[in-house]
């Protein structure tokens, strides 16, 4: 750790968990490699990462800034993260996050170890103007996987005009992708990436000003897995891409539940199971899903007759009620246990009896399920998650539920169906064996190490002569 001591990054996510944790975990990486971490977000959202190990607390320093209030009060209170508010509000928490700049910009000016480097996100498009007075290197760290990045690339590179929803629908020139949007799912992504919104900016001018103002890329993958759309990406961005691997979280000892805890019966429950029979239904905090879609996944559940744990968040809609169909719970007693709000996710897709896990396709929860083998049954709903879906097809190491074309909704059926193919069906087998080979890259750590190694070398040295001369 030594030979890293000066060097000192400063680590900027968006305020959205999906962004907040691969950033963290960067930072946990970085420190072990002996580097310096000043990681900044909001207090509420800094309260709520996953702690810092004792022997890495000399090297990650946690940086609370306020949130600022907007004029009218569009945000709920203690609204600081995309999970706390509805998906229409967003933009208004862009908004405040432009606001946060002279906390940022104060903590950088009084510190007395100036940062080397900031690792930023897409949203903070002031940091250019931060970096080029103080004349520190932006690096701009992409959470998303490198099918997304280099779909959007391509489409962007090529000039194609966005008016025309069809350009969004064909997938990059890589043999055999799919990697491309539904007709259902491209007019909102337009919309949502490439307008103005609320917030004064659109998406991809955030984006683009970072990605001009930025030295490097940093990616999370690995060339193991993502080789043919790195590169692609890469060709397209006209920066330095830098793969960071796959960040996968360290896997979980065992933890030893109070009594009365839900959780204790629940893994004496999966104790009692057949290795890799039960599978692990979570769509995390940020999809806020409809009654509709809940008990068409609980139909489609119930239809398929296999063992599973359900972690489901209870949501806004079902205030005192049960979001669950009539007599679900009792009809899968039996074979099934659902468990509203916290959930230990990666003790459960640690536990051997978990085989399989049915989710959106966020490329975290991705990571997190590949590491362990599991078999994919993908039902995607927002930004990345279609075009992860589709990769992740096209990798062999998932299925993804059936959708009308008209409107993208879904029936138990259609889950059902892929839900029993990828677990025990006969021509799921080649699924199965693919996971357990993607297993192998996605958890190997030695690989991963590899690739921080190379990126803190890159951060010691790389293009040192001509770090500030970009930024003048």
């Amino acid at each position: 750790m030594a030979e890293n001591k000066d060097l000192h990054v400063v680590v900027f996510p968006w305020s959205a968990f999906g962004h907040l944790i691969p950033h963290f975990q960067l930072s946990i990486a970085l420190a072990k490699a002996g580097v310096h971490v000043s990681f900044i977000s909001t207090l509420k959202n800094l309260q709520r990462l996953p702690p810092i190990p004792p022997s890495l607390s000399p090297f990650i320093s946690l940086v609370p800034i306020p949130l600022p209030k907007l004029p009218g009060d569009p945000l709920p209170k203690g609204a600081e993260a995309t999970v706390d508010i509805p998906f229409h509000k967003i933009p208004f928490l862009k908004l405040a996050l432009d606001l946060a700049e002279p906390s940022f910009r104060k903590f950088i000016a009084d510190h007395p170890h100036p940062p080397d480097w900031f690792i930023v996100d897409f949203n903070a498009t002031w940091v250019c103007d931060i970096s080029r007075e103080f004349r520190i290197p932006i690096i701009f760290f992409r959470v998303l996987s490198p099918g997304f990045l280099a779909f959007f690339a391509h489409v962007l590179g090529t000039g194609l005009p966005l008016s025309e929803i069809e350009n969004l629908m064909s997938p990059p020139p890589i043999d055999g992708s799919t990697v491309a949007y539904r007709r259902y799912e491209a007019a909102g992504i337009r919309g949502g990436f490439f307008e103005k919104n609320d917030s004064g900016m659109s998406d991809r001018d955030r984006a683009t000003k970072i990605i001009s103002a930025s030295r490097a890329i940093a990616v999370r993958s690995c060339n193991e897995f993502d080789v043919d759309y790195l590169k692609l990406y890469s060709d397209y961005c006209g920066k330095k891409v830098i793969p960071v691997g796959l960040l996968p979280p360290e896997k979980p000892q065992k933890t030893e539940f109070e009594a009365d805890s839900p959780w204790k019966s629940i893994f004496q429950w999966l104790d009692q199971q057949n290795p890799q029979s039960v599978v692990f239904v979570g769509f995390g905090s940020e999809c806020k899903l409809t009654k509709d879609q809940i008990h068409e996944i609980a139909r489609g559940v119930e239809l398929s007759e296999l063992p599973f744990l359900w972690a489901l968040r209870k949501p806004d809609w079902a205030e005192d009620s049960d979001p669950l169909p009539v007599g679900f719970r009792d009809r899968t007693a039996e074979r099934g246990i659902v468990s509203m709000g916290w959930a230990p996710q990666m003790e459960i897709l640690g536990h051997p009896a978990i085989g399989g896990s049915l989710f959106h396709g966020g490329w975290g929860s991705t990571i997190e399920a590949l590491q362990f083998g599991h078999r994919l049954v993908l039902l995607p709903f927002i930004v990345d998650q279609p075009l992860n879906a589709r990769l992740l097809v096209d990798k062999g190491v998932a299925v993804e539920v059936e959708r009308k074309e008209e409107d993208g909704s879904f029936i138990g059926e259609a889950i059902a169906k892929v839900l029993r193919k990828a677990m025990v069906s006969e021509e799921g087998e080649k699924i199965r064996r693919r996971a357990r080979e993607a297993a192998a890259i996605f958890g190997d750590t030695k690989l991963h190490q590899r690739y921080i190694e190379e990126f803190v070398q890159f951060l010691k040295n790389g293009d040192s002569s001509q770090k500030l001369n970009n930024n003048k």
